[in-house]
């Protein structure tokens, strides 16, 4: 099992005559005064070991393993699901190859055993094989070849319906993943949970090799004093809340509670990346079901609030930027009469008016969250066609071409190629941000999954659990698909590392995705305030002389990271680095690791950048 505890009821009494096994290895277990009876079953032996291959169901893709195939490759004579098919067959002499559909069975099984429906979360990590490829075609690195398949616009393209717009299903599809936000009561349980994360040992003392306890005694040992220490600071906190509920010092009754207020510290996390960065690594393996804005509304039946059009007025964002403020304040008062109207549309037996105005506010949240991490993609992708041109370069200043061995370089493209390069690696970038919550979700259900063990090794970076992620993996594969489509061409590697050295598991993968606003927005408001600095008679001196103009400040700016953030930098081989799909994000934290020996540091400076881990 890859999650140390789940939340539910015992599957078996625990008494005297049947101690747990790992079957009812839950927080009220846990908990119990039968705690040290809890041992390891026999489906606990692969946590530290590698699984055995498993055969390929009938009817499921030959490649990803779990998904039923869509379409036989008559040339390789395999059965393919339809993502997994296009990635493998995109360039070489297999682009070339002739499929047919496969006939559904009438009662839409797809002839695959009932029974294998579950196995969603079966088997290992899903990847491209690129040595493969370029046994038929040329270098992955350097091939460049049209996607066979028409391009459509991007998910990222298709934001929210506007103010006035028919909604149809887009928000009751995003609802299911779009996390409740807290309310001022739990945001005090918060605080409490934030502060035992602190002082906990929790992973210093399970991920480790050679500890005296068996695993099992260790991880009840650990989550009984995260427990303990909870329990502790609530009582310094309410004395008299804690006196109700710890006088007895009994903690299997307070499963509850506790369980409450680990879902809360997850559901903050997932709005709220930049925070707990220290201490969710040790929170994430202490997996609860995440209260959803669709979960609440599905509960008490308004789920039609979803569909209702108003919805597009009551969870807008109201700009101020250059506009008068009179505007501001109209569109300020037509959100909270809509919130006001939907509040009392929706309010029915057991779900309250503020209850539907918490909904309301967590998708707001929602497109707060794509605002302040999917748009600076959209910027930087504006830029990049405002300032370059896609086939030419008519100086230097506008050249984006690459040699490797020159500054740092790896990969060698002239200006066209890297123009692409630069717009893809973007382009999938925004697409993975729109999807955020989504992938979010899918992560947790593969460290929760059962079927999945981790196996906990040394990665290069310290002692890691090393385990696979079908399900995120298969997301990823569906959204690298629809991107390749979205610009018509792909050059690079398309390999997704996900379960191996480079990233070990779905929770390292997240962390490494939601970091890329801090990458991108420093730039983004340095560039648009170039011109405000210009204004200033001294700084435009010196602008002038050292640059020649604030255009081509901004060229020169634009154009280095274009240039080395995408450049295949970061590590010395090209499986850690190079222009794999995780490479692309390798160099640019690369990039930004090199900015204060940069020309223009100074520059970032005047316009108030503190660091890439800094605020905004």
């Amino acid at each position: 099992m890859s999650s140390d505890a789940q939340p539910g009821p015992a599957d078996t009494e625990v008494n005297g005559n049947a101690a747990p096994t790992l079957a009812t290895f839950t927080l009220e277990n846990i908990l119990s005064e039968h705690h040290d009876k809890i041992e390891t079953s026999s489906r606990a032996e692969g946590w530290d070991e590698e699984t055995a291959d498993k055969p390929v169901l009938e009817g499921y893709c030959i490649e990803c393993e779990d998904q039923p195939a869509d379409l036989i490759c008559e040339t390789c004579a395999d059965h393919f699901c339809e993502v997994c098919f296009a990635a493998q067959h995109r360039k070489g002499s297999r682009k070339t190859h002739t499929t047919k559909p496969i006939s559904k069975p009438a009662d839409g099984t797809n002839g695959a055993d009932s029974n294998a429906e579950e196995q969603d979360e079966d088997g290992d990590k899903m990847k491209v094989d690129e040595e493969d490829e370029d046994a038929e075609g040329s270098d992955a690195d350097e091939d460049w070849e049209p996607v066979q398949v028409t391009p459509a616009p991007s998910s990222g393209t298709r934001l929210q319906p506007g103010v006035g717009d028919a909604v149809g299903e887009w928000f009751l599809e995003r609802a299911q993943y779009i996390p409740l936000r807290l309310t001022i009561g739990e945001r005090k349980y918060l605080r409490l949970l934030e502060a035992t994360l602190t002082v906990s040992e929790y992973t210093d003392k399970i991920d480790i090799i050679g500890f005296g306890l068996s695993k099992t005694k260790r991880i009840v040992h650990q989550i009984r004093e995260l427990c303990a220490i909870m329990s502790g600071l609530l009582l310094s906190a309410d004395y008299k809340l804690g006196q109700e509920l710890f006088t007895d010092r009994d903690f299997e009754t307070n499963a509850d509670f506790y369980q409450k207020v680990f879902e809360l510290g997850r559901r903050h996390k997932i709005m709220n990346p930049d925070k707990m960065r220290t201490t969710y690594g040790k929170l994430i393996y202490i997996l609860q079901p995440i209260k959803t804005v669709y979960s609440v509304l599905e509960e008490h039946d308004a789920l039609d609030l979803l569909r209702d059009d108003l919805i597009t007025v009551a969870t807008q964002e109201i700009y101020s930027e250059g506009r008068l403020r009179r505007e501001v304040q109209k569109d300020i008062r037509s959100k909270e009469r809509a919130i006001e109207q939907l509040s009392s549309r929706y309010e029915r037996r057991g779900l309250s008016q503020e209850q539907v105005r918490q909904c309301l506010y967590s998708i707001g949240d929602n497109h707060a969250f794509l605002r302040a991490n999917r748009d600076p993609c959209d910027r930087m992708i504006t830029y990049l066609k405002e300032f370059f041109h896609p086939t030419q370069a008519k100086d230097p200043l506008s050249s984006l071409a690459i040699r490797s061995g020159r500054g740092g370089a790896r990969l060698s493209h002239d200006h066209s190629k890297q123009y692409a390069y630069v717009l893809q690696s973007l382009t999938l970038w925004r697409e993975i941000l729109h999807d955020m919550f989504h992938l979010w979700s899918l992560a947790e259900q593969d460290l929760l999954s059962e079927n999945v063990p981790y196996r906990l090794r040394d990665t290069g970076q310290g002692l890691n659990r090393v385990q696979g992620a079908p399900k995120t993996s298969r997301m990823m594969h569906s959204i690298l698909n629809k991107a390749q489509k979205s610009v018509g061409s792909w050059i690079g590697s398309s390999v997704i590392h996900m379960g191996d050295h480079n990233v070990p598991n779905a929770l390292l993968f997240i962390d490494k995705y939601t970091q890329i606003y801090r990458i991108l927005l420093p730039i983004c408001n340095t560039v648009s305030q170039i011109p405000s600095l210009a204004q200033k008679p001294g700084i435009r001196k010196y602008i002038d002389e050292e640059y020649g103009s604030p255009e081509k400040l901004t060229k020169e700016i634009l154009g280095d990271f274009f240039r080395h953030g995408f450049d295949g930098s970061g590590a010395d081989n090209f499986f850690d680095a190079g222009s794999c799909i995780d490479g692309r994000l390798t160099s640019a934290w690369n990039w930004c690791s090199s900015l204060e020996k940069k020309k223009y540091f100074h520059v970032f400076l005047l316009t108030g950048f503190v660091g890439f881990d800094g605020e905004w």
